[in-house]
């Protein structure tokens, strides 16, 4: 009896009746081939070839086969964002500072003159001690 929790196992069939006597040849992609020495090189087979029943999926227009390990793609993913983080810090590390003090206002910052809202209020001006 199976329940929400447990998973689904897909079992495919040794011979699928569909096929009658179609070879059954193994689900390995084209992309794994040599490049060169075929009969047709764009599709990397030779002529009179057998397709197997999965073609569209095997074949070289397919999604990309990937020969690097989950592990090591985390790695090179790990290292690239590190760069790229190193790289920002730098460039905030080197930004110089405001050439200019920053403005300030009479009357506590201007707040009457700019509608009278907390919002609003700019530096509050602080005259300078003689």
């Amino acid at each position: 009896m199976r329940t929400y929790a447990t998973p689904v196992e897909f079992k495919q069939p040794k011979n699928d009746p569909q096929l009658g006597d179609y070879p059954q040849i193994p689900p390995i992609s084209v992309q794994r081939r040599p490049a060169k020495g075929w009969w047709n090189l764009q599709d990397r087979r030779n002529f009179g070839e057998t397709l197997p029943e999965q073609h569209e999926i095997l074949s070289i227009w397919a999604p990309d086969v990937f020969n690097i390990s989950r592990a090591n793609a985390l790695k090179q993913f790990g290292i690239a964002v590190t760069i790229f983080l190193g790289f920002v810090m730098a460039v905030k590390a080197s930004v110089p500072e405001r050439p200019a003090a920053p403005r300030s206002y009479p009357y506590g910052g201007l707040v009457t003159e700019l509608g009278g809202l907390d919002a609003n209020k700019a530096a509050v001006y602080e005259p300078e001690e003689e």
